[in-house]
């Protein structure tokens, strides 16, 4: 955790109440106490959000995990995936490049040919992020087909 604000000794009663107010009731960082100051310590909701979309982004399945998963909900495998991306160059995708790309033996959700692929294929970001999460390829089936 960083500190986020800082109230060094000496300080009234006062300032201590307020600090902490402002501070941890407020804004929520964690409150501790050293020899030297009050400190809070924390993160702010833009840099939880930056943690959360890093956390997501590295997120990895198998290759046969993604294949699965796609096969499972789409009925499509990889060569599929190729030809569908062939027939529709409005896509903009590398078809060599992505041939490389299938080729890996892991996939992180944050490589931007997974959010291509899945755009082509009709899957929202939310439903690649909980596939990603939870390896279910339900999560990639539109909840109405359920």
């Amino acid at each position: 955790m960083e500190i986020k604000a800082e109230l060094l000794k000496p300080y009234t009663d006062d300032e201590r109440e307020n600090f902490i107010v402002q501070q941890n009731h407020k804004l929520g960082y964690v409150i501790e106490e050293t020899e030297t100051s009050l400190q809070a310590l924390g993160y702010t909701e833009e840099e939880k959000q930056a943690q959360e979309q890093e956390r997501i982004a590295m997120l990895s399945l198998t290759a046969a995990d993604v294949e699965r998963g796609i096969y499972q909900a789409k009925g499509m495998d990889f060569d599929d995936i190729v030809a569908l991306v062939s027939a529709n160059p409005v896509s903009g995708l590398d078809i060599k490049a992505l041939k490389i790309e299938l080729k890996a033996n892991n996939f992180y959700r944050g490589n931007p040919y997974v959010d291509a692929v899945g755009s082509l294929l009709g899957f929202t970001s939310e439903q690649l992020d909980k596939f990603f999460e939870t390896g279910d390829y339900k999560t990639l089936v539109d909840e109405v087909t359920l």
